[in-house]
C-alpha cells in the first residue's frame, strides 16, 4: 500500500558511508521522468553525483552557513535543476498566478524520494547550498538554475522517528 511507503520515508541525517548502486539512482530518475507536470512541460533536469572524488566537494557545497554536516556521509547526490517550461505551461502560470515549474519540480522530487525509499535508500531534500561552489564543482553553466539537492544513501539507523504532523481536521475538510 502506498501509505506504507509514505510512512517509511523520512529526511535522513545519519547516513552510512556506503556507495549507492548506480542502478538504484537511475530508477530514482526514471520515477521523476514519469512524474506529472503542467501541460507535460517537464521543466527539470538532474545531475547525478556518485563519483567518489566529487562527493566531498558536493557535500561541502551543501553545508552553507554550517548546516547539513551530515552530507559528508551521503553516498550520492541528485542536483535538481529547473529548465524552461513549454509555452502552454508558461501562459498557464501567468494566468493562474501560480509557479507551475516549482510545483512540477516538487512532484518530481517526491517521486525520486519515494522510489529511493522503495529501494531501501534514504534521502534528505536540501534547499540550502552554495550555488556557485556547486556549479564550479560540477562544471555546470553559470546560468543553470539549481532548485534543490537531494542527499541519497543508506540510513545508519534501522528505525523511524515518530512523525509529528497536524491532524486531519487541522488541514482538511469536506465541502458541504
Amino acid at each position: 500500500m502506498f501509505l506504507d511507503l509514505v510512512n517509511k520515508r523520512e529526511s535522513c541525517r545519519h547516513f552510512l558511508e556506503k556507495e549507492v548502486e548506480r542502478e538504484k539512482l537511475i530508477n530514482c530518475i526514471e520515477a521523476a521522468r514519469l512524474a506529472p507536470s503542467a501541460c507535460n512541460s517537464q521543466p527539470w533536469s538532474f545531475v547525478i553525483v556518485d563519483k567518489k572524488e566529487l562527493l566531498p566537494d558536493v557535500a561541502k557545497a551543501t553545508q552553507k552557513i554550517g548546516m547539513n554536516k551530515f552530507t559528508d556521509k551521503a553516498g550520492a547526490f541528485i542536483v535538481v535543476c529547473q529548465e524552461k517550461a513549454n509555452f502552454t505551461a508558461k501562459v498557464g502560470s501567468v494566468l493562474q498566478e501560480t509557479a507551475f515549474q516549482d510545483i512540477d519540480i516538487g512532484i518530481a522530487v517526491t517521486h525520486i524520494c519515494y522510489e529511493a525509499t522503495a529501494q531501501g535508500l534514504s534521502t534528505c531534500i536540501l534547499g540550502m547550498f552554495d550555488d556557485k561552489k556547486l556549479k564550479d564543482t560540477l562544471s555546470m553553466p553559470k546560468n543553470k538554475k539549481i532548485k534543490l539537492v537531494i542527499a541519497v544513501g543508506y540510513a545508519e539507523r534501522d528505525y523511524l522517528r515518530n512523525k509529528v504532523r497536524k491532524s486531519f481536521d487541522e488541514i482538511a475538510y469536506f465541502a458541504e
